[in-house]
């Protein structure tokens, strides 16, 4: 049983003034593994001091000195990989594929960070003026409980590299991961203040972080719904605010895509993080005529699946990462029956065998409505929607018709064809015949799907201020 009772602020772990404990549940069992005392108003005050006062002498450190620092961080972080592997699959319910996977992406995170700084110039002259590119200052890092670490780990990178002071706000459902990078980042010895972390509620310290005036900028990742009451929030003081935020993102197969290959991939697309990736292609657009060959297909990628402990490399799916995220799910899959559409794989219910644990059946369902809710709202589980099209045009338009424009996916025999058709839709990000994934060019959503970019050269910039000096 862990009890994780502290805090991190100005280089140290100290104890919380908030008194609050939440309970740690493993959702494989659905035990209760421990719990976390949770941050409140006067601790989040605490966290933004401590980050004000160190951003004088942080932001004046030269490049040479941050990449050190990053450099540091991600030996740190790497030489805990195989915990944080550990502590995904038991906090979480990841597979050990994937929990695998994010320890060493959360690792990688710093040196693509300092790859991305060695070539940046911080000065450059735009016509008659210079423009001075300077830390935007205190900055607010919050991150999901379904990509904890790699996304505490990416956005601190690039805050790092810019010269920004932070406070990072993770899930409190993720608290034995924040502990551990918390460690890491404790052993890189970067300057006291420069690194804060509080674990807390949404409405206490989410709110004091989106409202002092002593923070200057806010990156979120989390639900659309969220996102708009952090911006609302921090409006007011006027804070640079980037938001990584939901999708409902479309793959679409070309009539000339190779379909017995990419169905299966499809569902692996739309099954990631066992079905908690708001980058999932959670729509399947194929051609009408090909329907029938699609839904035979897919329900033989359904049946090789191993749903069942994450800890098991055979496993493809994993739990859900709480109950909660459980009913949700459930509820999508009664919505999806009662709109009549075609249950072709899975169902309401946890798949045959298990009696305990947040387990789905991966689900699919065919004639689907591109207007049913389904197919309309980010269920976040392993759900995915097969909707038809007349002709490309069509797929375009549906694949558009979406509040969501975070990632798209494209297959097809010809690669300049897909290119054109992922030239047309309405996505922060399209991948061609696969899930491909580069650290160093920009990541982020179209509509409500966010706003901003994070990662490489856009990621740093999100952190900066341009400032232009004109000598007459």
């Amino acid at each position: 049983m862990r009890n994780i009772d502290h805090i991190y602020i100005d280089g140290a772990f100290v104890k919380p003034h908030g008194t609050e404990r939440f309970p740690l549940v493993n959702p494989t069992t659905e035990e209760v593994i421990g719990h976390v005392v949770l941050a409140d108003k006067e601790d989040t005050q605490r966290a933004i001091a401590a980050a004000k006062a160190a951003l004088p002498a942080f932001s004046r450190t030269s490049k040479a000195q941050r990449i050190g620092m990053l450099e540091r961080l991600h030996a740190a972080v790497i030489a805990r990989a195989e915990a944080l592997r550990d502590a995904t699959i038991e906090e979480y319910g990841g597979p050990v594929s994937r929990a695998s996977w994010v320890s060493q992406y959360a690792a990688q995170a710093f040196l693509d960070a300092a790859r991305t700084l060695e070539t940046y110039e911080f000065e450059r002259r735009v016509g008659s003026a210079i423009v001075v590119m300077e830390p935007v200052g205190v900055s607010v890092l919050i991150t999901p409980w379904n990509s904890n670490a790699g996304s505490i780990c990416s956005k601190l990178a690039m805050a790092i590299a810019a010269g920004c002071t932070t406070v990072i706000k993770p899930s409190e459902m993720s608290a034995i991961q924040t502990r551990i990078v918390a460690e890491a980042f404790h052993e890189a010895d970067l300057p006291a203040g420069v690194v804060n972390i509080i674990n807390g509620r949404g409405d206490v310290v989410g709110t004091e972080l989106s409202t002092n005036p002593d923070v200057a900028r806010i990156s979120f990742t989390g639900s659309t719904g969220t996102g708009k009451i952090i911006a609302r929030q921090a409006l007011d003081t006027m804070k640079r605010v980037s938001l990584a935020l939901g999708g409902k993102s479309p793959t679409i197969l070309l009539e000339d895509a190779d379909f017995e290959k990419a169905v299966p991939a499809a569902l692996n697309i739309a099954f990631q993080n066992n079905g908690q990736a708001c980058i999932a292609g959670s729509r399947l657009l194929v051609p009408h005529r090909r329907l029938a060959q699609v839904v035979e297909l897919a329900q033989a990628a359904v049946a090789a699946m191993k749903v069942g402990d994450p800890a098991d490399p055979a496993t493809t799916i994993g739990p859900m990462a709480n109950r909660n995220q459980f009913d949700r799910v459930q509820a999508y899959i009664r919505r999806g029956l009662e709109q009549g559409a075609t249950l072709v794989a899975g169902g309401e219910g946890r798949p045959r065998g298990f009696d305990r644990g947040f387990f789905v059946k991966p689900t699919v369902f065919a004639n689907v409505g591109n207007d049913m809710t389904i197919a309309q709202e980010e269920i976040f589980g392993p759900v995915l929607s097969i909707i038809t099209y007349r002709d490309e045009d069509d797929a375009v338009a549906i694949a558009n018709d979406s509040a969501f424009g975070l990632h798209a996916y494209v297959f097809s025999a010809d690669t300049r064809h897909a290119q054109a058709v992922a030239r047309r839709l309405e996505a922060g990000r399209v991948a061609i015949n696969g899930m491909q994934h580069d650290p160093l060019a920009p990541f982020g959503g179209y509509k409500q799907s966010g706003v901003g970019r994070e990662f490489g050269l856009f990621g740093l910039e999100s952190f900066l201020e341009a400032k232009t000096v004109m000598t007459a």
